[in-house]
């Protein structure tokens, strides 16, 4: 989600050890009475107040590499370390709620791992079907520090796994993307930029935020160049793979020759994005244009959408107007049309003074959905659709339906709505849904997929040379139970009719990646690639399955442990040649 950090202004625990290239080498870390440098004193009494887990992965500190700071700037440093300290006392003596606990929400294999060099030669059981000849990358939050305070799961430095298939031989790498964020951190030693989500909450998210921007004008850090993560969406457009969080600008990631990854560093298309970019962005399959969302929490227009042609060419932004600043994850194409959700899901400043945090539901907010011509020029060519109750955190396609005037949404529909960022009483539950909206008498209509099947999907996606024309099938993950994946459906669309792909044992993954089969033929040829982990053995493997009869065609064993993340892409070895 987008930070305040990124709206506002454009000594700890590390975790797993960071490759060599970085410029880190491992310290041991003392407990000391700080000096005239930015390190934070976190003592030992003050972390036992509040006990955090052991992480599965055994880490030494990097080497944190102090700033050249004149005299007025020690002092500043002095003041402000001092007064994090005694916030970070306070902190350890309030409870959190579940959705800011590090010990729930980066627990077992939501917890962080080391980056990983090229493994090559990996064991295969089965085969590896001749067709696929590329690399799958994975995104996902592996933070590199163990939070001293709230912590969200998507608060987490991105981490990208990637496993390239040539001539049916598999290697693993996985590493961080160097974001300005943990760059700056690490050369510090220790995490300095406020969590979006697990700390900007309350009183203390104020003061946290205080002391950023303190930190900011005193030269301590540089919080003018990007705070995003880069830890969710990844897309391969124009010849560059994109990793992204809807806080920052996009990072471009390279794929080496040796199946390697390197970070290029954000990217602003060339200096034409000013803005941070939706995690989602969705590349049209037949005319090659990348069409994106940016939203603010701040200041209007809350929300803006672009377009890029196929060779990075940005439109001119579009503002789109909301009465209220809204979370808005995903969207959906057609053809001819951007569907665009206002949902219930807000941001309320306010809301933390009064000691609460700024992510909330909005009761009194009527969710609808904006249906806009792709080329539209002004906002009144948008047609809005009251959809009520709607909140969809994934929208999984949409398209035109000619015959009966209507564009029909397909996407999984949340409750309670604000679940993922708040803790609620209720269970989360996460229905499979279509949505018909009628341009012609501007009505919506919504029904469950799955008439006779009460079970979570989420996560997920179409055959992605199709997205945006009518598509019959979708693969999606059984997110049961929750948030653990036990494995996917393959969803008939027109049918209701559920197939499903169970790992079995202690056995959990993430998103079902699903790669066309090479010749256009049917709408469900192809392959599932998942992620997936042996809670038990504690061992983790990628899966390949055939799409059409969820028959497991080979099984990639990894050499280390992949938590469980977020969303990923496969890029063709073909494609990779021509990558800048």
């Amino acid at each position: 989600m987008v930070s305040l950090l990124a709206m506002s202004m454009t000594g700890a625990k590390t975790w797993p050890q960071t490759h060599t290239d970085l410029g880190f080498k491992p310290i041991t870390r003392r407990s000391k009475i700080i000096k005239c440098t930015v390190q934070i004193d976190v003592t030992t009494d003050l972390t036992q107040k509040r006990q955090l887990f052991t992480p599965k992965t055994t880490a030494t500190p990097p080497r944190h590499n102090p700033l050249r700071l004149n005299i007025f700037q020690k002092a500043a440093a002095i003041a402000i370390d001092a007064a994090e300290r005694a916030l970070i006392s306070r902190e350890h003596d309030t409870p959190l709620p579940k959705t800011a606990d590090p010990r729930v929400q980066i627990a077992g294999n939501y917890s962080p791992v080391s980056e990983s060099p090229v493994r090559r030669n990996l064991t295969v059981e089965g085969t590896i079907p001749e067709c696929i000849d590329g690399v799958y990358v994975r995104n996902g939050a592996n933070p590199m520090f163990e939070p001293i305070a709230g912590h969200h799961l998507f608060d987490g430095d991105g981490m990208v796994h990637a496993v390239k298939i040539t001539n049916g031989s598999a290697s693993y790498a996985c590493r961080f993307t160097k974001t300005e964020r943990l760059v700056q951190e690490k050369r510090l030693g220790r995490p300095v930029f406020p969590k979006a989500i697990g700390e900007l909450h309350g009183h203390s998210g104020i003061a946290r935020l205080m002391l950023f921007y303190a930190r900011g004008i005193c030269g301590l850090i540089n919080n003018r160049n990007g705070v995003g993560v880069a830890n969710a969406g990844l897309v391969y457009f124009n010849n560059r793979l994109l990793a992204m969080s809807e806080d920052d600008l996009p990072y471009q990631l390279k794929v080496t020759q040796t199946g390697d990854l390197q970070t290029v560093g954000r990217f602003d298309f060339d200096g034409q994005l000013k803005s941070a970019m939706i995690a989602h962005p969705k590349l049209d399959p037949v005319t090659k244009e990348l069409h994106a969302l940016s939203y603010d929490v701040v200041k209007k227009p809350y929300l803006k959408y672009f377009r890029f042609s196929p060779d990075g060419v940005k439109s001119p932004e579009l503002e789109i107007p909301l009465e209220t600043p809204t979370m808005i994850h995903d969207f959906a194409i057609t053809e001819n049309f951007v569907v665009i959700p206002d949902q219930q899901v807000v941001f309320k400043l306010g809301e933390m003074i009064s000691g609460k945090s700024p992510v909330v539901f909005d009761g009194e907010k009527v969710s609808r959905l904006g249906i806009m011509p792709k080329d539209a020029t002004d906002a009144s060519e948008i047609i809005w659709v009251n959809s009520p109750e709607t909140f969809c955190f994934h929208l999984w396609n949409a398209w035109e339906s000619p015959e009966t005037e209507e564009i029909v949404v397909i996407g999984s529909c949340m409750t309670p709505a604000d679940s993922i960022f708040n803790e609620r009483d209720e269970s989360l539950r996460s229905v499979l849904s279509e949505i018909r909206i009628n341009l012609r008498t501007r009505e919506a209509t919504r029904r469950a997929l799955l008439v006779n099947e009460d079970v979570n999907l989420e996560i997920g996606m179409v055959n992605r040379n199709r997205l945006g024309r009518k598509t019959r099938f979708a693969f999606l993950a059984i997110a049961d139970p929750w948030p653990k994946v036990s494995g996917f459906a393959k969803v008939d669309l027109f049918t209701g009719e559920m197939k499903k792909y169970i790992y079995g044992g202690e056995k959990y993954g993430g998103e079902p990646f699903f790669l066309p089969g090479e010749g256009g033929g049917n709408e469900d040829d192809g392959y599932i690639f998942c992620h997936v982990h042996d809670e038990e053995k504690e061992t983790s493997e990628l899966q390949i399955i055939n799409a059409v009869n969820l028959e497991l065609e080979a099984t990639i064993k990894l050499p280390s442990r992949v938590p469980y993340g977020f969303h990923g892409t496969f890029v063709d070895s073909r494609e990779l040649v021509d990558q800048l």
